[in-house]
């Protein structure tokens, strides 16, 4: 028997995602003891033998680590100025997670805002059609305070974003949506835990196979993409990020989880406002 490894993981705002890793084996057949995953089940997707679940279930389980102030984590967001569609893709990724965190918050006048800003976005990524619908549900869910229905939109605001540019097979692009979006998650997450420390909350960060997945996800993308400084940026960061997740086993230290932080603000830095990477 065949089996693969795969690790599950909680998903983080729009396309992030965070690790509370969990070795699952799979086959092909009924063997006894051998956990099946049943994609039916499990509202998710696989990339690369990775579980990659549906955004939005990770502040659930933060709630029961503690009560973070979310308000605290919401930022402004603007459109970077570019026509660079790597730029605006993982722009689009870092807006929609954003729009978690504003979620969480509960923050009408920020969920509203970046709807106005998914639907302007979408715009210049020629999705318009595709996303408009659901940022005017999420507009018009917001003024009603349904919470639930804000986040669902959210939801399958991503998922329809990836769906169209796999559609006109612009894979590059919808890899670009799914690492801006972790890559916001993971900054806010890292911020939470920062504040408030336990090792606990610390593991939630310790994904270094999704971290390979996205690297590996840029190794592969065309010729073309990898010369933009955006895309070789990400990868030196994901590469840094790798490095100071170690093995994935074992305690998660309190100066890696500030290390990762840095890592992320200073990628979302240059692709949300287009500063030089640290040295």
């Amino acid at each position: 028997m065949k089996s693969t490894k795969i690790l599950r993981f909680l998903p983080l705002l729009g396309g992030a995602l965070l690790a509370c890793s969990v070795s699952a084996a799979t086959a092909k057949d009924d063997s006894p003891g051998v956990e099946k995953f049943d994609g039916g089940k499990f509202p998710g997707y696989v990339m690369d033998e990775v579980v990659v679940p549906v955004p939005s279930e990770i502040f659930s389980v933060l709630d029961k680590l503690g009560s973070p102030n979310w308000k605290e984590e919401i930022r402004k967001v603007r459109i970077p100025e570019t026509t660079n569609r790597q730029e605006l893709a993982l722009s689009f990724g870092v807006i929609v997670a954003e729009g978690f965190v504003a979620v969480q918050a509960q923050d009408k006048q920020t969920v509203e805002d970046i709807g106005r800003e998914v639907i302007n976005l979408s715009k210049r990524l020629a999705l318009s059609k595709a996303v408009t619908s659901h940022a005017n549900s999420i507009l018009n869910a917001v003024k009603g305070d349904d919470w639930k229905s804000v986040r669902r939109e959210l939801d399958q605001t991503q998922a329809t974003v990836r769906s169209e540019m796999d559609r006109m097979k612009d894979s590059d692009l919808a890899q670009c949506v799914s690492l801006g979006g972790w890559l916001r998650g993971t900054a806010s997450v890292t911020s939470v835990v920062n504040k408030n420390y336990t090792e606990d909350r610390a593991e939630l960060l310790n994904q270094p196979m999704l971290v390979e997945h996205f690297s590996k996800s840029i190794s592969t993308m065309s010729s073309t993409a990898r010369k933009y400084d955006v895309i070789n940026a990400m990868n030196k960061g994901l590469m840094k990020i790798r490095k100071d997740m170690g093995t994935g086993e074992g305690a998660f230290p309190l100066d890696k989880v500030r290390s990762i932080q840095a890592t992320c603000e200073d990628l979302l830095s240059q692709i949300m406002q287009g500063k030089k990477a640290a040295k």
